[in-house]
């Protein structure tokens, strides 16, 4: 069910953006709060379906393949970053339909900046811890190591990402962005 586990991986994705514009649309353009809110709640229910299609996949005797770490991975990012995807698009659509502020964007520079890198990289710390959970918990459900060495191999490989991402934050520290000079300012003589 491997092809068909990845289907579902990707009809997620697409319904999690689907049920995101729909709960904005019905909130901002066609004013209709609760309706936005209800479907803004419905958002999560998108990860329950990869979850259970998951596990009833497990659960039918499937040996573990890429599709099931892809999916612990996409449901421990979806976890972690859900809340700020859908604040991040609220924010847009307020703006655009209904007079609010403009977007915030991130920091440029300086301990802003910093405090920004190191907040999304505990947030895919966060990701990773959820999505090694769901590898483990799958793991165990099976109970074959046979049956589930590519979910072991996925555990290196999101440390791998985990340790990739946090040389952003590093660098910050290390090396905070200055601002730039204006082009605007003429030079002093």
């Amino acid at each position: 069910m491997e092809p068909v586990l990845i289907a579902v991986i990707a009809g997620c994705e697409i319904g999690f953006w689907i049920v995101l514009a729909a709960g904005l649309a019905a909130r901002y353009p066609l004013r209709l709060r609760r309706t936005g809110a209800a479907l803004l709640i419905c958002v999560p229910l998108v990860d329950l379906v990869l979850l259970a299609a998951t596990a009833i996949d497990l659960r039918g005797g499937a040996t573990a393949g890429t599709g099931h770490g892809l999916a612990a991975a996409y449901l421990g990012y979806s976890v972690a970053f859900g809340h700020s995807v859908v604040r991040w698009a609220d924010e847009r659509f307020a703006h655009r339909f209904a007079g609010g502020p403009p977007p915030r964007g991130r920091p440029a520079y300086g301990a802003a900046r910093t405090r920004y890198e190191w907040r999304e990289f505990g947030k895919a710390a966060l990701a990773t811890a959820i999505a090694c959970g769901i590898l483990l918990a799958m793991i165990v459900l099976v109970d074959d190591p046979a049956r589930t060495g590519a979910l072991t191999a996925w555990l290196g490989r999101l440390g791998v990402v985990l340790a990739i991402w946090a040389i952003w934050p590093v660098s910050h520290t290390l090396w905070p962005a200055k601002p730039k000079e204006r082009a605007d300012r003429a030079p002093r003589e």
